[in-house]
């Protein structure tokens, strides 16, 4: 067994950081809801406006804090949301600079033929995620982009959208988005396909991979190579 240097610093530190903001911006993003459940599309929306999705108040044990304090939830959420916007584009400069995005990240026209992604599929049905510890899969690659820069840089604009000091700022956000209640629809629903990809894909995959072998390469950097299997 050997070890190879799976993961830089800069990439270990914005995983972590990026985990625990997602999941406090998350729950105190729930106390926020629970203040009005219901979602609405275009400019304005309000308790006897029709709503495109209403839901009961979520339970104490998924929000941040768990009594209700929509103030508190506001302070938690804002807080880590800068968290989340500054590790977010520290970590996209660096994976750029260092070319972590065109060797990791970026997809080849060989990767993205029928044929490699129809085998790469077959083998996650399996369950197989044989040498994923060396470098990333098609569809790792795929899941990987749509998270950097389609569901967290959605997050934090949607979010920015539903300022009333950045609609001041920049109040095309608002055009952009289509209104500011349709910007908190996108939120929720980012949100939760943020939650899907962690619970469903994200940690699934891990467990499946080798929780132990890859946590401890995303602390440490260094990923233990088993004998045949070459970086």
């Amino acid at each position: 067994m050997t070890r190879f240097y799976r993961h830089r610093l800069p990439t270990r530190l914005w995983h972590w950081i990026n985990a625990v903001s997602v999941i406090i911006l998350f729950m105190s993003g729930l106390m926020i809801f629970n203040a009005h459940p219901r979602l609405y599309w275009g400019q304005y929306g309000a308790n006897f406006d029709a709503a495109w999705l209403e839901l009961p108040r979520f339970p104490g044990w998924m929000t941040i804090p768990s009594h209700y304090s929509l103030s508190d939830g506001r302070l938690w959420h804002f807080a880590f949301a800068w968290v989340l916007a500054f590790a977010l584009t520290f970590n996209l400069v660096t994976m750029i600079l260092n070319g972590h995005f065109r060797k990791d990240i970026a997809l080849s026209p060989k990767e993205l033929s029928p044929t490699r992604l129809i085998e790469d599929l077959k083998a996650h049905g399996k369950g197989d995620f044989h040498g994923s510890g060396l470098a990333y899969n098609p569809f790792q690659k795929i899941f990987y982009g749509l998270v950097l820069f389609i569901l967290l840089p959605g997050m934090i604009f949607t979010g920015l959208t539903m300022s009333p000091g950045m609609n001041a700022a920049w109040p095309w956000l608002v055009d952009v988005f289509g209104g500011r209640q349709s910007a908190r629809s996108l939120h929720f629903i980012m949100a939760w396909g943020l939650m899907l990809f962690l619970f469903g894909v994200h940690l699934p995959a891990l467990v499946l991979a080798g929780p132990v072998n890859h946590i401890r390469s995303m602390i440490t950097g260094w990923y233990r190579v088993a004998p045949g299997d070459t970086p």
